[in-house]
């Protein structure tokens, strides 16, 4: 049986935690590597007492003794990933990805990564995402997006008539996915989306067709709304980044959100996020007939009273 984990560096709160914690734990996953990014003694209890679950405390010692705390969240997550990298192996394979980020394999994990050769240190897993629910229900909606450059734009520029032709398959965030990598691999440099090693980008990748990573980049309307300064200047919206998209006249998120703002402040912005983010029935069945709709029941409450009772 192959052994599998995760390592994540978070600073979000306990309840997030401790859903993609349970999630995880439910998919057999042998080890989850958690490192806090903030002061968080409440999660580091909760999630220190679980036999499967290594948490590291990223505070001013654990960085004085790594020539200080990185500027930038990025560089830290690739540190740490290295740091799981480097320890003893405790699994297989270690999935890079965040607190909001699931993993959605269509048969057991362990599986999947059973079948891959020998050769292939690191295997992509491409991202859906989560749609807002309009109310209610027991399944959560992802968007999905066609590799082909040409199909990807065409699909976002039907389903997202008024914002696709500026969003990379109607994303908000990275069409690129996150990467499984065989951890104890010496010298391995480990990044946000890719790996390198003796100079070679991704040695061996392979495409995993039956994992998705479903990424909850903007939950709700609340949940964008209270991230979105920090993307804009910081994260995934930041002014340096290129544009998503590849057609002419596209422009980075970081000038489309400014450009929305300009025009019609927040109540513009909320109007995007009802046609871009938001589970709409026109927009789910515009999906389906194109293959793109995803449907899952997550129970993430049920999951995390069964993995930890009690928190």
């Amino acid at each position: 049986m192959i052994r599998w984990g995760t390592v994540t560096t978070t600073n979000a709160a306990l309840p997030e935690i401790l859903d993609f914690a349970a999630w995880h734990l439910e998919l057999g996953a042998h080890r989850l590597y958690l490192y806090l990014d903030d002061e968080n003694p409440e999660a580091q209890a909760v999630l220190s007492a679980h036999p499967k679950i290594r948490v590291f405390r990223t505070d001013d010692a654990w960085w004085a003794k790594r020539n200080g705390r990185p500027a930038k969240h990025q560089v830290r997550q690739g540190a740490n990933a290295r740091h799981a990298n480097n320890r003893p192996p405790e699994v297989e394979w270690l999935a890079h990805i965040d607190t909001d980020e699931f993993l959605l394999p269509t048969r057991p994990v362990s599986e999947v990564l059973a079948a891959l050769p020998d050769r292939c240190l690191c295997a992509r897993v491409r991202p859906v995402e989560a749609l807002a629910p309009l109310a209610p229900g027991a399944e959560t909606a992802f968007k999905a997006f066609p590799l082909d450059q040409r199909a990807r734009q065409a699909a976002a520029e039907a389903c997202f008539p008024t914002w696709g032709r500026h969003l990379s398959g109607g994303f908000l965030s990275h069409v690129a996915g996150k990467l499984f990598f065989r951890p104890g691999t010496k010298g391995l440099q480990i990044r946000i989306h890719n790996i390198e090693l003796d100079g070679e980008t991704n040695p061996g990748q392979i495409e995993l067709t039956d994992i998705e990573l479903g990424h909850f980049h903007a939950a709700d309307w609340a949940h964008f709304l209270r991230l979105y300064r920090f993307r804009l200047a910081q994260g995934s919206y930041r002014a340096e980044l290129k544009p998503q998209a590849r057609g002419d006249g596209a422009v980075n998120l970081h000038s489309l959100f400014e450009m929305i703002e300009r025009e019609g402040g927040e109540a513009a912005l909320r109007l995007f996020h009802d046609e871009v983010c938001t589970a709409r029935p026109q927009l789910l069945d515009q999906l389906a007939e194109r293959g793109l709709l995803r449907r899952h029941r997550m129970d993430l409450d049920a999951l995390r009273r069964r993995h930890f009772p009690g928190a």
